[in-house]
């Protein structure tokens, strides 16, 4: 009787197809992409001086930095889908490019005119960045947590800072559109205070909505 109960069992068995979980974290994160990007034109807009701003480097490295993230957290995510993974290798990449980043905003701050440099740190934006950061990254998370759920984490918390960082960090990339700041000292500060904040909110979220 035994013999024939797994053998009905394994009757509806099919191998899974390759690389199965990067297609459905990618379907996810587009998904949550296009519903951040409609968030953000609506809300916000998109600065109107975009034609001029891709000209200069430091809106590109604003979009490598945030993108780079994104990316690194999406890795992660993968990775902590599956059982027993830790995502070690994806998020201990994220401290390399913060300090790249603190370097060159340590060499933009001291080469600017003492005059700019409160408005390189400041920006006109400083006090609210972080939240719409924050706020735009939700659509990606809640999306996230919705595929981890699906998939089988075993460290809940490391699961959704993951989910966390991919949200925040592709939110910022997103908002990035929108931002009319230049200084890379208010890139390093309230950009990534808004994204680690969201991967903050992931990891407490990931506690329960992680919960099998």
């Amino acid at each position: 009787m035994t013999n024939d109960l797994i053998a009905r069992l394994a009757d509806d068995l099919h191998p899974v197809p390759t690389n199965a979980v990067q297609r459905r974290l990618g379907l996810t994160a587009l998904s949550g992409l296009a519903l951040t990007t409609i968030m953000m034109i609506s809300w916000l807009g998109i600065r109107p001086d975009l034609a001029a701003a891709v000209t200069t480097a430091n809106f590109w490295v604003k979009f490598g930095y945030t993108l780079a993230l994104g990316i690194l957290g999406a890795w992660a995510v993968s990775r902590v889908a599956r059982p027993g993974e830790t995502g070690r290798t994806a998020l201990g990449l994220v401290p390399p490019v913060l300090l790249a980043l603190m370097i060159a905003a340590g060499i933009n701050y001291a080469t600017a005119p003492l005059e700019e440099r409160r408005a390189l740190v400041m920006g006109s934006s400083a006090l609210v960045c972080p939240f719409y950061i924050l706020a735009l990254s939700v659509p990606l998370l809640v999306g996230c947590l919705a595929f981890l759920r699906r998939m089988a984490p075993t460290n809940l918390p490391l699961a959704g800072l993951a989910g966390g960082l991919m949200a925040g960090a592709l939110g910022a990339w997103i908002y990035s559109f929108h931002c009319t700041e230049s200084g890379l000292p208010f890139l390093t500060l309230w950009y990534s205070l808004g994204i680690f904040t969201a991967a903050a909110t992931g990891a407490l979220a990931g506690r329960w909505a992680l919960r099998w």
